[in-house]
């Protein structure tokens, strides 16, 4: 059965932007995995722009399913990570300048700083997980690095500006999920995933979970979070 992760770190963001207090992003955790969340995701990044190591810390004790921390591969940040220990880490590419994350981990180009931080983690008893593009090199080298969970960027696919696009971002999803599985990893997948692209690559045989964050957030503005993930779950399932 498909997995449904939810990223509450836009929850945080609207917390920010009056530098207040609500919304809570440990509230924001609770109510989606009362709707059904199999796991809360949340990413530490460098610049502190939304999720604090404050937020992380509450959401270690209070959020009862897995909880998935996206963080940038930055000294200070593992080091945070091994004290804290979520459920999973999910090493992603981090820029300054960035609205969102723009691409995959290049795991190829940066396999040494990688393996680095990917060991310390594991030896904290912290899962480990690339954010990588749906390419057979990076599937690759995620291997050889000893990684057993690798999620799939779907950007490519979302932000597809025509059926065209969609229909060759999708094929290149969908041989990707099959190239890593075939070799022995669990595909996760997410980026850009709304209520309406999503019913396409929750069909894909293989990915066990999907990480929604923006879309959902966006919904929960307008009918309540607790709806939100609800519709949402109903969708891939």
């Amino acid at each position: 059965m498909l997995n449904l992760g939810v990223n509450i770190d836009h929850a945080a963001t609207l917390r920010e932007v009056r530098h207040g207090i609500e919304p809570e992003p440990a509230f924001a955790a609770l109510i989606a995995q009362t709707a059904g969340a199999d796991s809360i995701v949340v990413h530490l990044r460098e610049d502190r722009r939304h999720i604090k190591e404050r937020d992380l810390c509450i959401l270690k004790e209070i959020v009862k399913v897995k909880l998935n921390l996206e963080m940038s591969i930055a000294e200070e940040i593992v080091t945070i990570a091994c004290k804290v220990k979520p459920d999973q880490a999910t090493l992603v590419p981090e820029k300054r300048q960035e609205l969102t994350t723009e691409g995959g981990l290049d795991v190829v180009s940066n396999f040494k700083k990688i393996k680095q931080a990917a060991d310390k983690l594991g030896k904290s008893g912290i899962a480990v997980s690339l954010f990588i593009d749906p390419d057979k090199k990076q599937i690759d080298a995620a291997r050889k690095l000893g990684i057993r969970m690798i999620e799939l960027h779907t950007g490519r696919y979302a932000d597809a500006r025509n059926k065209k696009e969609q229909d060759k971002y999708f094929k290149e999803l969908e041989t990707a999920v099959k190239y890593a599985r075939d070799r022995g990893l669990h595909v996760f997948a997410g980026h850009g995933l709304n209520y309406y692209n999503v019913p396409r690559v929750a069909k894909i045989k293989g990915i066990e979970e999907l990480n929604i964050g923006y879309s959902i957030v966006c919904r929960a503005v307008l009918v309540g979070l607790e709806r939100a993930v609800r519709q949402m779950k109903a969708l891939i399932r």
